[in-house]
């Protein structure tokens, strides 16, 4: 999941055939989605896994707080009066020197005021900082109250933020200078094209929130992505195996296992020749095999988080060794392919098979203590209500996962398209980050349900024996391979702090950098792109804010300190190996089917 909006594309210059192509446009999209609507009220409508109890639970807990806090709705109101009499007051001060006014300035990294006549314009720089005043006071209220727990705290800011982004002046058209002076120029054909782009997103999208974040039509799987040249070497019912072709003559013996997330397709590792890890880990001369999940659907619902470990990582890695010959062999997991890597260690080591030489965690997560605001999602009420809906369905929907995904950076992944589609009537620019990030997968509901209730609602992944898989307890202290965490310092899916406390449960050497950016640009960054860098401090001891203040920081990508990392545990070199001349038979060309359902 990408953070970054999609970058704006000029104004299109008003064509004569604007009119009655997006008129056109209009009547087929509507016209098909009354044909659904009718469909949908015959059919029953499909499973709604949001719990709307679990959204209004924490105003009534507000309601109830404030009733018998007389002193901070006072505060609340003298805070209000102060900030409305600085407005005032700068207003006519800004009137008189003809200045902006700058009572409040922007949070940094909000983009929605960047347009000149948020400042240049006294009227929209009125809305701007009336709006900014206003939603700091709501925050600040909220903050002010007592007596609430953490959990219940943060949904409050969270939802409220929702409804705050929501009516930002931005989001409207006579509010936003941008929007309004488009709507002038275009006499208003930005937005009979910006209907138009909604019916067509509302009659092919999928979920509550179908709008395009990228070119569809720019990307095709297999060509301009996930386009690194390669076999699949083996498949099972949850996976292929790809084994890639060697860019050098001689490799490291030890192969190179990639175990990706199942919640997006795996290449996120393989954005084209520019973006591809993958293709960085071939040409530093790994046997590179990845794993390519599933996208599951019904039949698979019985799937669980222990299948998902037995017919992923540990089939995948008989496979390598039947094919390849070589036992031993390093791991890499990303997101929640990570957390499933810690388990296969772990229950691993319980069996005392000591194969893998070493593991690289990248955004993974085993301590679940604190996952930042996807706690909001993650409660009894909100849980039970997806289980329900997964029964129903066999599986959970990507698109729930992706609008959930979406609501942390409401701003940069929702707000910044319904502008630009919508109110200026644009396409979405091609963009290969988002272009994956669209690309969702389900997720079968016994996996999932597991991975809910015993990962994020009890944490139970961190204490010894707190989960069983295959009839072998647990226990991440059992872990002794040397391992290399990458964490994102902006990362809101899996928080960097959360990820550091996970690395200290295992009991080898570890070894924790901290990229820049977030959640896909901190890890997806390519030395050319002298991008972000990152931070290293040697000792894992010390606590998370410790560890930041005595870390060194440096530029650009931190691949380069990996690859000198990984050379430890290659084993020495041998002749490339190619998939033609393994012991298993190539099945069909990279990437595969699995990766295009």
């Amino acid at each position: 999941m990408s953070e970054k909006p999609v970058k704006a594309t000029p104004n299109p210059e008003i064509e004569p055939n604007d009119i009655p192509r997006s008129l056109k446009r209009v009547s087929v999209h509507g016209s098909n989605l009354l044909k659904r609507s009718i469909m949908r009220r015959l059919r029953g409508s499909r499973p709604n896994p949001v719990s709307i109890k679990s959204i209004a639970k924490p105003f009534v807990s507000l309601t109830g707080k404030l009733v018998t806090q007389p002193d901070t709705l006072i505060l609340a109101q003298v805070r209000l009066l102060r900030d409305t009499t600085k407005f005032c007051a700068g207003l006519v001060s800004s009137r008189i020197r003809k200045k902006p006014l700058a009572v409040i300035e922007p949070e940094q990294g909000d983009k929605r005021f960047l347009d000149p006549s948020w400042n240049d314009a006294m009227a929209f720089n009125a809305i701007k900082q009336a709006y900014l005043l206003s939603n700091r006071w709501i925050i600040d209220t909220i903050a002010d109250v007592r007596g609430m727990d953490k959990p219940t705290r943060r949904k409050l800011r969270f939802y409220t933020s929702q409804m705050t982004d929501a009516l930002a002046p931005s989001n409207f058209v006579l509010s936003n200078p941008e929007v309004l002076r488009t709507t002038i120029q275009t006499r208003g054909m930005n937005l009979l094209r910006g209907i138009a782009n909604l019916l067509r997103d509302l009659d092919e999208g999928e979920g509550p929130m179908p709008f395009r974040m990228s070119d569809p039509d720019a990307f095709v799987v297999g060509e301009n992505l996930a386009n690194t040249p390669g076999n699949v070497v083996f498949q099972n019912e949850l996976m292929q195996l790809i084994q890639y072709k060697p860019t050098t003559d001689t490799v490291h013996r030890r192969p190179l296992l990639v175990i990706p997330p199942w919640i997006n397709k795996y290449y996120i590792l393989d954005l084209g020749e520019k973006k591809s890890f993958i293709r960085y880990w071939v040409e530093h001369g790994h046997t590179v095999f990845v794993i390519s999940w599933i996208n599951p659907g019904p039949e698979l619902a019985h799937k669980s988080f222990e299948d998902y470990m037995l017919e992923g990582p540990i089939a995948a890695m008989d496979a390598i060794e039947q094919t390849t010959g070589e036992r031993e062999l390093n791991t890499v997991g990303y997101c929640i392919g990570g957390t499933l890597l810690g388990c296969t260690l772990a229950w691993l080591a319980a069996r005392e098979d000591d194969r893998v030489k070493s593991a690289t965690f990248l955004n993974s997560m085993m301590d679940f203590s604190d996952v930042g605001d996807l706690e909001v999602f993650i409660n009894e009420d909100s849980v039970s209500k997806l289980e329900k809906a997964m029964d129903k369905q066999g599986y959970l929907d990507g698109a729930s996962m992706a609008t959930a995904f979406n609501m942390l950076r409401a701003n940069g992944l929702i707000w910044s398209f319904f502008i630009n589609n919508y109110l200026l009537g644009r396409d979405t620019a091609p963009f290969d980050l988002l272009y994956w990030n669209a690309d969702a997968t389900r997720m079968p509901a016994a996996m999932h349900s597991f991975y809910l209730r015993n990962m994020y609602m009890h944490n139970r992944l961190r204490e010894p024996g707190g989960i069983e898989l295959a009839g072998t307890p647990i226990d991440l202290g059992k872990i002794k391979v040397p391992s290399y965490f990458a964490s994102a310092i902006e990362d809101h899916i899996a928080p960097w702090v959360s990820s550091y406390e996970g690395s200290r449960c295992l009991a080898g050497p570890v070894r924790f950098v901290l990229g820049g950016s977030g959640h896909i640009a901190g890890i997806i960054n390519p030395p050319d792109r002298k991008k972000y860098g990152y931070r290293l401090n040697d000792d894992s001891s010390l606590e998370p804010d410790a560890w930041l203040a005595g870390a060194e920081q440096f530029e650009g990508s931190w691949w380069p300190d990996w690859i000198t990392w990984a050379q430890k545990f290659g084993g020495g070199k041998v002749k490339a190996r190619k998939a033609e001349e393994g012991k298993l038979p190539v099945i069909e060309p990279a990437p595969g089917t699995y990766v295009q359902d």
